[in-house]
């Protein structure tokens, strides 16, 4: 029931304190990091967990959410950008308490590319700039002088550090394919110790990712992620011995695999058809064993000596908790708990480029119902079954919601992945085409009350449809998207620059064609539905620049439009100003569209 009658249950969605899955100190297992919106903005918290006491460790106007324990749980490193611009550098703090001063005082600002800290002090960091590219650079401790192992212009990041310190795994794109790395495992003086690279010099499509070193002394053992059978599963390398280790975790989908803390077993997640679960599986054995949990999504889960499993978990019903296999809940942050949602139901659809999956959320009633078409960002992500309050908050205003996983999302394999060369966003709307006509077609939809909505690459995609499918849409919704794609190449981080170069298969002055094909812009004199955009003006990842250009030019024709922009980057991690968004779209939607339900209506648990 709702507790606050002035309170809107969408709203309080967004207002009850959350919290994330802990991180916990290798060698100091009581000492935990995690973030929560306790305060209003996302910081992040240090927890002592002997004695029950928590601190706030950050406290900065537009939150922070990045940061790590050192291995023996003395300090909490945290990652400084000014207002959302991604670009700082590394902070440290004692974890009992005190002032922050630079980790790494001899590196200047720069986009982080990984992060891994040793137990004798050292660290090593990865950076990206527009001048340089990647670099990674040896801090011998904290405040040392640091000390350059590799540099390439094509973008890179740091994996994981050895237990000992003596091999540093790095992920790169040397060959030039941002979507497949390469791994390398070098000394700390950065000399090459062994090479594992399935792209066989960007010829071949298939990617490697760290997964993480045993975390025993003197084990040169790496969990990798790999692709060699069309979907991402583990493997053991051992880069010292040269030899690979196949598991046999023949499950569906897509699986990944972290190390129990004494090196014994693998924690493996497994992502299906937009729901997960956990494995246990111990090298050598003939299968893996399957670890309880409900049915939904577990965002991300962690071992901890004692063999209990640890994990944050929600459904699209059923708001997040970070539960134990022992039955605890581990960690219940104090206020008001987010009011439940309704629960997904699974839609697949005969598309274009094969069955396309689909989440549904819908109101009370019988349809067809105004819809909203939330599209994911990414690309390289998929929709799950979990909860998420933006989408609950359509439905509390009568609004269907179909988010789609659409070619290009992952959890269905690598050939779905990797499906959008060339033609970006034109493959996507293809399947988000086909969902649409299937809504209507099934008396889900309203076909006057269609919304195509989405942030980031979902926005990119909102203002791409609405100028290529004009007369499929009666309202946009486009949140921090890609507008021009020109300009957004030229103004973005470089390790997107490489993405974009991968996707479309070259610079804008190698294909303007496709650069031209794939932008916004190019069909904006034929957007027709009202449109709302909102965007950070500090967005290193969608600039401004290139939004404004897009804007001026509907503006130009006299199109109907509102520009909503916020002193932040990529978004916002301060609830007020989220809360804000949500509330500017809901208006917008039903300013233009008529009907539905006023903006603060109950939801489906009000009576």
């Amino acid at each position: 029931m709702t507790t606050d009658a002035a309170v809107p249950d969408w709203e309080m969605r967004f207002r009850a304190p959350r919290v994330s899955l802990p991180d916990w100190a290798e060698d100091a297992p009581d000492r935990a990091l995690f973030v929560s919106n306790a305060t209003g903005t996302y910081e992040l918290y240090a927890w002592d967990r002997s004695s029950g006491r928590q601190r706030q460790v950050t406290d900065r106007p537009n939150g922070t959410t990045d940061g790590v324990l050192t291995p023996d749980g003395e300090a909490v490193w945290w990652f400084s950008d000014t207002d959302g611009d991604e670009f700082g550098v590394w902070m440290r703090q004692p974890f009992g308490g005190g002032e922050d001063e630079p980790a790494a005082p001899g590196l200047a600002p720069s986009y982080p590319a990984g992060l891994a800290i040793g137990r004798d002090g050292s660290a090593v960091i990865g950076r990206s700039t527009d001048e340089d590219g990647t670099t990674v650079h040896l801090v011998p401790a904290p405040g040392g002088e640091p000390v350059e192992i590799y540099r390439h212009r094509e973008s890179a990041g740091v994996g994981d550090l050895s237990h000992d310190g003596t091999l540093i795994a790095l992920e790169h794109t040397e060959h030039g394919d941002a979507m497949h790395s390469a791994l390398r495992v070098v000394r700390p003086d950065g000399s090459t110790v062994a090479e594992l690279d399935d792209t066989e010099g960007g010829t071949k499509e298939l990617g490697l990712a760290v997964l993480g070193f045993a975390p025993v002394a003197g084990d040169t053992r790496l969990l990798v992620g790999h692709q060699r059978r069309g979907r991402w599963e583990p493997m053991i390398w051992d880069p010292v011995a040269g030899t690979e280790t196949a598991l046999p975790v023949d499950l569906p989908g897509d699986v990944g695999a972290e190390w129990y803390p004494d090196g014994s077993a693998l924690l493996v997640e497994h992502s299906f058809e937009a729901r997960s679960e956990l494995w246990r599986y111990e090298p050598g054995a003939p299968a893996p064993v399957r670890v309880e949990t409900p049915a939904g999504t577990v965002s991300g889960a962690t071992a901890r000596p004692d063999g209990t499993v640890e994990y944050l978990w929600s459904s699209a019903e059923r708001p997040p908790v970070v539960r134990s296999t022992s039955g605890a809940v581990v960690l219940d942050p104090p206020g008001a708990k987010a009011p439940a949602s309704v629960p997904v139901e699974d839609a697949w659809v005969e598309g274009p480029g094969g069955r396309i999956h689909a989440l549904v959320q819908k109101p009370a009633g019988e349809g067809p119902f105004p819809t909203i078409f939330e599209i994911h960002g990414g690309p390289t992500w998929h929709d799950s079954d979990a909860f998420a309050s933006g989408p609950a908050a359509w439905v509390d205003h009568g609004f269907a919601v179909v988010r789609v996983n659409y070619r290009g999302s992952t959890g269905y394999g690598r050939a779905w992945t990797d499906a959008l060369k060339h033609r970006v966003g034109l493959i996507e709307l293809e399947d988000i085409a086909a969902v649409r006509d299937w809504s209507v077609a099934s008396g889900l939809a309203d076909p006057e009350r269609l919304v195509l909505a989405g942030g980031s690459w979902g926005g990119y995609l909102t203002l791409l449809g609405l100028g290529t499918q004009p007369d499929s849409w009666a309202l946009g919704l486009a949140a921090v998207p890609v507008a021009d794609y020109v300009t957004a190449y030229h103004d973005e981080m470089e390790a997107l620059k490489a993405m974009d170069r991968t996707l479309l298969g070259g610079t804008p002055e190698e294909v303007p064609e496709r650069f031209e094909a794939s932008s916004p812009l190019t069909y904006v004199d034929a957007v027709r539905a009202p449109l709302y955009i909102s965007a950070g003006v500090n967005d290193p990842r969608c600039p401004i620049r290139q939004v404004e250009n897009y804007v001026d030019r509907l503006a130009a024709r006299g199109a109907v439009h509102e520009v909503y922009r916020y002193d932040a980057g990529h978004g916002s991690l301060v609830v007020e100003e989220r809360i804000k968004q949500v509330r500017l779209e809901l208006e917008f939607a039903l300013k233009h569209l008529g009907g539905g339900a006023v903006v603060g209506a109950p939801g489906p648990e009000a009576a």
